[in-house]
């Protein structure tokens, strides 16, 4: 069943990219859909993404490339979403509402959706009509870079129906990819998004030259935070029995981790240039690509003052990204508070 099942990916990006050739390489053929012409065109003729990833070369007898987004997603029976969050209501904009009828939709997007403080399954449910037990999430902890030099990386996928997120799974395992399965796509989605601004923190932490000392601190309070955060949104829910998870595995304190500490993270990245003294546009600009953190910032401050849930270092990351309070100034009041 999971080798017969037509398989589409949406995006253009270094995660999408690692995640396709690790489709290829086990033998799936694939139906890509990119939004820019030009990138299919130089794809085809080089064996490889000319923008991400670039030393990988894949089979291209196992692509099929495609322009039109809506001929792409009803020519699949599993599509995976691997489009930044900032643009994704925008690229499914004009679609019609029975598209996604009776597919399995997978969100590899470790975002959400900043026009409506939306996880996607939320969005998906209110404007297609998806039914839940059709949604899945693919998440880690895992860097693209990584991926495409065959570390070993652990995934997990997670759905409502967890024996078809198994079959889904499937798809990855192989000898440096180890796949995991859970029932909660509410904790891992909300955990993707929260490490991200955590990661930024921890930028900014190192960027300002605090030591390991003091970046360990505000990492673990960084835990605390998130899992105050995820049990909230159980009882907000009544999923009164996700209140008894552990959030030790590794697709949330491993996803933690590794964001906040690898050299790989985006979000690191952008954090440690905003703590060097550069202003949130220049980071951006040198960035050159979606920092997740940055919109899930302004999200989860909204979505914690909903819910009344105390979030002082994810609301400073706020503060410093949107309303210019100086990084130094930021981090400094959260030194006494801190456990």
């Amino acid at each position: 069943m999971a080798h017969c099942m037509r398989i589409g990916i949406i995006g253009s990006g270094s995660w999408l990219t690692a995640l396709a050739k690790v489709l290829t390489d086990n033998g799936h053929s694939v139906n890509w859909w990119m939004h820019d012409p030009a990138i299919i065109q130089q794809f085809r003729k080089r064996g490889h993404h000319p923008n991400y990833l670039s030393a990988i070369q894949f089979d291209l007898s196992k692509i099929t490339f495609f322009e039109n987004l809506q001929l792409a997603v009803e020519q699949t029976e599993c599509l995976f979403l691997v489009v930044p969050a900032a643009f994704l209501q925008n690229v499914l904009s004009g679609l019609p509402m029975d598209v996604f009828r009776g597919k399995k939709i997978v969100s590899a997007i470790k975002g959400i959706l900043p026009e409506t403080n939306e996880l996607l399954n939320q969005y998906l449910q209110r404007i297609f009509s998806l039914a839940p037990e059709n949604y899945f999430t693919l998440l880690g902890p895992s860097h693209a870079e990584e991926i495409a030099a065959e570390k070993l990386t652990y995934l997990t996928f997670s759905g409502i129906d967890v024996a078809q997120a198994g079959i889904i799974a499937a798809f990855f395992q192989n000898d440096f990819i180890q796949t995991r399965t859970n029932d909660d796509i509410w904790g891992v989605q909300y955990a993707a998004v929260l490490k991200n601004i955590y990661a930024l923190g921890a930028g900014i932490v190192h960027g300002l030259e605090y030591g390991d000392n003091f970046l360990s601190v505000f990492i673990s309070n960084s835990t605390r935070e998130l899992v105050n955060f995820l049990r909230t949104v159980c009882q907000e829910e009544k999923n009164l029995d996700q209140l008894r998870r552990s959030y030790a595995s590794s697709v949330y304190l491993g996803d933690l981790l590794v964001t906040c500490y690898s050299l790989h993270s985006r979000n690191r990245t952008f954090g440690n240039m905003i703590g060097k003294g550069y202003s949130v546009r220049a980071a951006r600009l040198e960035l050159n690509m979606v920092a997740e953190g940055y919109y899930a910032a302004k999200c989860i401050h909204a979505i914690g003052r909903q819910l009344n849930c105390p979030m002082p270092i994810a609301d400073t990351i706020y503060e410093i990204l949107f309303h210019q309070l100086p990084a130094a100034e930021g981090i400094r009041k959260l030194e006494g508070t801190l456990l």
